[in-house]
């Protein structure tokens, strides 16, 4: 039999690496590199419980609970890049349209640069409301 192979059986029915193994591993990374200057016992403990719950989660066999997890964790990161990619869009279309949150669900809606007062349908819950641009 193979490595390749024995490494495929062995990973088989485990969880893996997802974004918040990922996210551990930086979080891991940075403390690395801040007690290097830092040279803190307490950072060094707190790297090897990151390392100790990287590992447990990317060998674990509980996919359910481990996806579920990430699920939570996921929430909470789209919530704070949404934020940034929203600033960005916003940056970037200046000077051809606008943003505006719907009034009922209170989703954001981009629309065009018209000046004067308009009717607008939400997409997401279908109310209509008037914007004044």
């Amino acid at each position: 039999m193979k490595f390749q192979d024995k490494v495929i059986r062995f990973m088989y029915g485990r969880n893996g690496n997802d974004k918040l193994n990922q996210a551990l591993f930086w979080v891991y990374f940075v403390l690395l590199l801040l007690n290097i200057f830092l040279k803190s016992i307490i950072l060094w403990i707190l790297e090897l419980l990151l390392v100790a719950l990287y590992l447990f989660r990317f060998l674990s066999r509980n996919i359910y609970r481990r996806q579920r997890e990430n699920r939570g964790f996921l929430k909470v990161w789209n919530k704070f890049t949404g934020f940034f990619k929203l600033q960005k869009n916003k940056f970037r279309d200046r000077k051809t349209h606008v943003y505006r949150k719907c009034e009922h669900c209170r989703a954001v809606l981009r629309l065009p640069k018209k000046l004067g007062k308009h009717t607008v349908r939400c997409p997401q819950c279908g109310k209509t409301f008037s914007v004044k641009i």
